[in-house]
Formats: C-alpha cells, sequence, structure tokens
C-alpha cells in the first residue's frame, strides 16, 4: 500500500524554496504531496506506513552523475593510500601489504597523492622495489591517469627499457632514458592488461560494497562507468543486474558505455537508455586526454610549470571523430573525459560533424579548462557538462602554479557555466575524489580546502549558491539521462527516492555544511540506510 513521510521539513527543489510538509508515495513512486492533515485524510484507507522524519530534512535522492561504482566498492577492499600526507607513510603502507601477501600475489592499490607531501615527488621504482621486493606492485596515482609500479610488475609485463612508448601515454625516464616506474594513460595498459582477471565473485562483493557505501552517503543513484574494466561488457553487466535486480540490493545504476565495449553492447541488442529501472545503459564513454595532477590534460599552450609538455592527446582528431561517428550510427549519445582546453576543442569539433539525433544529451566530464569560444559553441547543443564541484578542493592551490594564474579566468568556472545558461550535473568521479554529495556541495559553494588560509575561497567569485549546488546532484543528475520528468524533484509521478539530512542546509552557515550527516537515505519507499 502506501506511505506517508512527514515531520520534517521537505525541499521538492521544483524551485528554489519550495517546501511540502508531507509525502505520499506507494512504491517506487510519489503520489501526492502536500500539507500533512490533507494527505492523512485523502489516503488514510492506503497508508500502511509512516515514517517520521523527527525534525530531519528530506530532499529528493542525490545521484552521482559520475563515478564508477565498482571502483569505489574496490577501493574499500584494498590498499588505499589516499590519506597519506607523506610519501613515508604510504611506503610503510605499502611494506605491510607486502609482507602479509602471498608468494606471487599482485598488490593493487592507489589514492596516492604527491602533491599532498612534503616531498612532492611520486613514488619511485627503486622504493617500491626495496619496499616490496618480490611482489609485482601496481598502485593508481589519485588521478587513475597514472601508475606506480616495481621492478617486478614490469618484469610480469614485459616491459622494458626498449619497450615504445603507445601513442595516448607517456613512460616515464629518468635523464638516463631508464623506466621510473610511472606510466600515465594509455601507457598504464602495458602493465593492466598482464594482471590477472578479478574473479566474478570479486566483482560483485565489490560492487555490493560500492552501494552500501553509496546508501550511507545518502546516494540513491549513480552514472558509473565500470562495464570495460572487469569482464567486459557481458560479465560486468551481468554483475549489475545480478546484484541490483536480483539480490534486491536496491540502486539506480546508468551505465556509461566504454567506448571498448560499444560493439559488444550493440550485439546484445541493447542501445541507450536499454534496461530497466534499476540498470539503464546510457552514453558510448571515451576519454579525450588525461589530468592535471600527471600533466596529461592536453592544454593550447604548455603547462606553465613544465614548458616541454603541452599534455597528451588520447587520440588523432581523425580517431575521435570516428568514435563520436560510430555512436551517431546507433543514434547513441557520447560521454567525453575533457580536461584541458585542447582536448575540449577536440571534442566540441567531433560532436559538431557529428551532430545528435534522435533521444538523448551528450555528456562532456569534467570540463574543467574551457574558454569563451568554447563555451559560445556549446550553447544550443543537446549536451550537459558533468562537473565534479570535489575537484576545486583537491587541486588547488598547486594547479595555480600547473596552468599559470593568468590562464584560470575559465578553469573550474562552474557559476560561469551557469550563468551561461548550460546545464550541469554533479559527480565526484570515485573512487579518485571522495563519493560524499555533501562534500561536493561543501566544495561548490564554499571552494575551499584546509591549505586555504585566507578563507576567502579559491575563485570565489565562481561559488554556487546551495540551490545550485543541490540542484547538481538533483535535478542536474536527472537531466544528464534524460530522466527530468520522472526523478530529481519532488512531485507526483516521479520516484520515490530521498535523501534525507540531520540539519538544513539552506539555512546553515556555508562553513558548517561539512558537518550536516545523512540521517536516512530512501529509495522505492523504503529506507535503505539509517543513521545510528
Amino acid at each position: 500500500m502506501g506511505t506517508l513521510f512527514h515531520g520534517g521539513t521537505i525541499y521538492t527543489m521544483k524551485h528554489e524554496g519550495d517546501t511540502a510538509e508531507a509525502v505520499y508515495t506507494e512504491g517506487q513512486f510519489i503520489v501526492d504531496y502536500g500539507d500533512a492533515r490533507d494527505l492523512e485524510r485523502k489516503y488514510q484507507s492506503k497508508i500502511t506506513k509512516r515514517i517520521l522524519l523527527e525534525g530531519a530534512v528530506m530532499l529528493p535522492g542525490f545521484v552521482d552523475s559520475h563515478m564508477h561504482l565498482i571502483g569505489h566498492g574496490e577501493r574499500l577492499l584494498r590498499l588505499d593510500l589516499s590519506e597519506c600526507i607523506s610519501k613515508q607513510e604510504a611506503l610503510l603502507l605499502i611494506k605491510a601489504a607486502g609482507d602479509k601477501a602471498k608468494q606471487g600475489e599482485w598488490i593493487l592499490g592507489g589514492g596516492w597523492n604527491e602533491n599532498n607531501w612534503e616531498d612532492k615527488s611520486p613514488l619511485t621504482i627503486e622504493e617500491l622495489d626495496e619496499a616490496v621486493p618480490t611482489n609485482p606492485v601496481v598502485l593508481d596515482r589519485i588521478c587513475k591517469h597514472a601508475i606506480a609500479v616495481n621492478s617486478r610488475a614490469l618484469e610480469l609485463a614485459k616491459v622494458t627499457n626498449e619497450t615504445e612508448e603507445p601513442f595516448g601515454g607517456v613512460l616515464d625516464r629518468d635523464e638516463t632514458g631508464t623506466l621510473t616506474g610511472i606510466l600515465k594513460d594509455k601507457a598504464q595498459e602495458l602493465i593492466t592488461n598482464a594482471i590477472p582477471e578479478k574473479s566474478h565473485e570479486y566483482v560483485k562483493n565489490a560492487l555490493r560494497e560500492g552501494i552500501k557505501d553509496a546508501y550511507r552517503l545518502g546516494l540513491t543513484g549513480a552514472h558509473t562507468e565500470d562495464l570495460f574494466y572487469y569482464h567486459g561488457y557481458e560479465g560486468t553487466h551481468l554483475a549489475f543486474k545480478q546484484v541490483i535486480e536480483e539480490e534486491g540490493l536496491m540502486f539506480r545504476a546508468h551505465l556509461l558505455v566504454h567506448h571498448r565495449v560499444f560493439d559488444d553492447m550493440v550485439k546484445s541488442g541493447n542501445t541507450y537508455h536499454s534496461g530497466g529501472e534499476w540498470v539503464e545503459l546510457g552514453a558510448m564513454k571515451i576519454f579525450a586526454d588525461g589530468a592535471f595532477g600527471g600533466r596529461t590534460a592536453f592544454l593550447s599552450k604548455p603547462y606553465a610549470d613544465d614548458p616541454s609538455t603541452q599534455g597528451v592527446s588520447i587520440f588523432t582528431m581523425e580517431q575521435l571523430d570516428e568514435l563520436v561517428k560510430k555512436a551517431r550510427e546507433k543514434e547513441i549519445p557520447v560521454a567525453v573525459h575533457a580536461i584541458g582546453d585542447a582536448a575540449f576543442d577536440m571534442v566540441l569539433k567531433a560532436i559538431e560533424n557529428h551532430p545528435l539525433t534522435g533521444f538523448g544529451r551528450d555528456r562532456l566530464i569534467h570540463a574543467t579548462m574551457l574558454n569563451k569560444d568554447l563555451i559560445n559553441r556549446m550553447q544550443g547543443l543537446p549536451l550537459i557538462l558533468d562537473i565534479q564541484p570535489s575537484f576545486v578542493t583537491s587541486d588547488f592551490p598547486w594547479v595555480y602554479d600547473r596552468l599559470g594564474k593568468d590562464n584560470m579566468k575559465y578553469c573550474y568556472a562552474w557559476k560561469t557555466l551557469l550563468e551561461e545558461g548550460l546545464h550541469c550535473a554533479g559527480g565526484s568521479d570515485a573512487p579518485i575524489e571522495s563519493a560524499d554529495p555533501l562534500a561536493g556541495i561543501y566544495a561548490a559553494v564554499t571552494r575551499t580546502n584546509k591549505e586555504d588560509l585566507s578563507g576567502a575561497g579559491y575563485m570565489p567569485e565562481q561559488a554556487l549558491s546551495v540551490y545550485e549546488a543541490v540542484s547538481l546532484y538533483t535535478k542536474g543528475s536527472a537531466y544528464a539521462i534524460c530522466h527530468e520528468k520522472d526523478r530529481g524533484i519532488i512531485e507526483k509521478g516521479f520516484l520515490a527516492d530521498f535523501t534525507v539530512l540531520d540539519h538544513d542546509l539552506f539555512i546553515l552557515d556555508t562553513r558548517d555544511i561539512q558537518k550536516v550527516k545523512v540521517a536516512k537515505t530512501i529509495i522505492a519507499s523504503e529506507v535503505v540506510y539509517e543513521k545510528e
């Protein structure tokens, strides 16, 4: 029958400040909302459950517009270096993992970020060999666009000083031409292709862990890109269906389809929006460049702190054009990772050459470094910008040196994008950043971090209002996948998915947003998480 939610503040997110006293739902959907007494009278014979909010604040369910859900679960299961504040601390954890490992076992982990260390140098092959001399070690940098490996990993992958550098990748070398153990972007595949395949049960367990942690963070769904990295399209798609649909671990999973498994999706008879209310297929995912951290984001001019490079273009213009064309032949949108302005220009050219026809919206992921011309060209196109507000927290202040302060006007410029009438959605890129949407909202509103001693925020003119920031994770995520008519706000006929917070974001001092906790996560009228 039906459930009545009442006893707190309920924001519909239809427009700023719009509230309701109560919401009445039946199963998957919202039936009605408004005055609590009116709903009690109107549906008294149907109400079988009443959920008292106890003064808490209910919002439409938060949805992460860009993450790697299985990868997020893996981070909870394997060696995590993301909290290390020094290289020495990281090496101690790596050594401990090596000491516990079985003979021949691959030691996998990641999250290291040399920008958080006093010694700003990345992990070296010599350091990893000393920490773990016999087992192969592969450690992702926080951005996932670089890995650090030891000699045993290079040996098993048959990578030597004579190995040719692949297009779209970097084999880092010292001044003598010797490999340093750092491999960037497509060069990473020289190592990752040698790692033994994970079992199907491992993938499902990582997915379970990722979903359960998403509940804790108030997420009712996510747009996630996992289909290429585990058991290809079929095996990984099956894992999602088994865990969510068969086991009943409720979560709205919208799956981007990596271009390398796109043909497999087509052969399976699926297309954009195939699937059901729980597991749905999305756009073709493409990487156009790398990231600022490893200087692999593709820029129109050299890096300010290393004029020898402009970054890495993963594809030639012709190759990128062909990929977009391939998606268009099936009337499917594209979702393209583009951080640098030169990469973004390439993506726009390919989209302009092959306009989207039919249903859907293109998605430009990150959109971190833009210019006025790129913004003008986007206007009127059926697309959305998939932004990650937490990048402001993690990239500043070191990104000033990397890009040059004079080049920052249209970098991380979320407010400008909204003012220009462009649609934006909010994601985390977890496990690269925290999957916590409240951390993203805090970053979007305050644009600060612990290194911001002045407290003024980085480029504060680009700060969003709380309503704009919350909209990224509600209305924005729904619009990105053409679900704005049944998700993202509290309205009749929309999904009965809600995030309940213990404090009201809209009346708090913005600095206190980081103290807010999720009180309940509700999916299809069911409470799937409740704070103790």
